[in-house]
């Protein structure tokens, strides 16, 4: 079940290292029937950002959902929706609390690649309603043969591989914008392939490259995290890929996670992930992540950044600073 905001935001875990600057790079804002979470919903679960009543969020990156698409108009625009919704929340929130948390200071869009070539129409048309805001686009590729059913699976299979799919992926450098690339630990040697066949193009893996741990599965966690720990390690040798640490709270991933836990449970069984992603794409292309609200369902953003301040306890004042805001801001380019 989804914990309200009061519940989320009341956490009673102190904060950990609570002047250390963060950009959190992965959240979410929508509005779906039964489950609304919009830019107050967010700002309520970061909490006031004082590194008392909540660690300091300096600012955050919006990550495309399928939210508010247009509800009229060719098929291939009605992402814009999302982007243009977006980037107004952003402005109406900065012109309300100032420089406090500069939330959706960058939008990661979305746009059909398998229009090939075709798609730029569609980026054009993005980075207009973005209003300075858009860096990238996320065209979800998870799919499973299982038929998992925690996500929503791509129609189309093995959608890296697809010859339209990767020709649209080639446009995307022309444009200046990076790609997230979602999907299961099952499809990760075709990101590895994806992201050997465009240098050029800066790539951001999200959520731990998304290892599964449910249906078909379940109690089988040590072949998955073979086929996993293998393709994250070849993923580190491509250059123009970076690591988000996180997103492990989701259901897909089928961990046993208590009620409500605290910063130091979620490290326990969060570890054998996160430190394999440190030591594969070292401390310059890795960064701390929210995932919120999708990790809602199990953690409090309070007990995730705990965590995450955890997992960095041994890392110096310029390692911290790379994994929980320069590195987020360079990728997405804020400064």
């Amino acid at each position: 079940m989804i914990r309200d905001s009061a519940a989320s935001a009341g956490s009673s875990e102190e904060i950990l290292e609570p002047g250390l600057l963060i950009c959190d790079p992965h959240h979410h804002i929508w509005d779906f029937p039964g489950f609304r979470y919009l830019v107050p919903d967010f700002l309520a679960d970061v909490g006031p950002g004082d590194g008392v009543g909540g660690h300091r969020i300096e600012s955050t990156i919006f990550v495309q959902c399928g939210a508010f698409y247009r509800q009229a108009g060719p098929e291939h625009f009605k992402p814009v929706g999302e982007t243009e919704t977006i980037a107004r929340f952003a402005e109406e929130n900065a012109a309300r609390h100032g420089n406090v948390i500069d939330a959706c200071a960058a939008i990661v869009g979305h746009a059909d690649l398998r229009r090939g070539a075709a798609v730029d129409e569609v980026l054009e048309a993005l980075n207009e309603a973005g209003r300075g805001r858009l860096r990238g686009i996320r065209h979800g590729a998870g799919w499973d043969a299982s038929e998992v059913t925690a996500t929503t699976p791509a129609p189309d299979g093995w959608l890296y591989r697809d010859p339209a799919y990767r020709q649209g992926f080639g446009r995307l450098a022309a444009h200046g914008l990076s790609f997230d690339a979602w999907q299961y630990h099952s499809q990760l040697s075709d990101l590895v392939d994806l992201a050997n066949a465009f240098p050029d193009t800066k790539i951001m893996l999200d959520h731990c490259g998304g290892p599964l741990g449910i249906g078909v599965y379940a109690g089988h966690r040590e072949e998955v995290y073979a086929v996993w720990r293998k393709a994250i390690k070849a993923l580190g040798r491509c250059p123009n890929v970076w690591v988000k640490l996180g997103g492990l709270g989701m259901a897909m991933c089928g961990f046993d996670m208590p009620q409500d836990p605290g910063s130091a449970q979620i490290v326990h069984l969060w570890r054998p992930y996160i430190e394999p992603c440190l030591e594969a794409f070292g401390v310059e292309r890795s960064m701390f992540e929210s995932n919120f609200p999708a990790d809602r369902d199990t953690c409090t953003y309070r007990a995730i950044w705990n965590a995450h301040k955890r997992f960095a306890a041994g890392a110096s004042a310029k390692e911290k600073a790379k994994l929980f805001r320069d590195n987020a801001r360079a990728f997405y380019r804020l400064d």
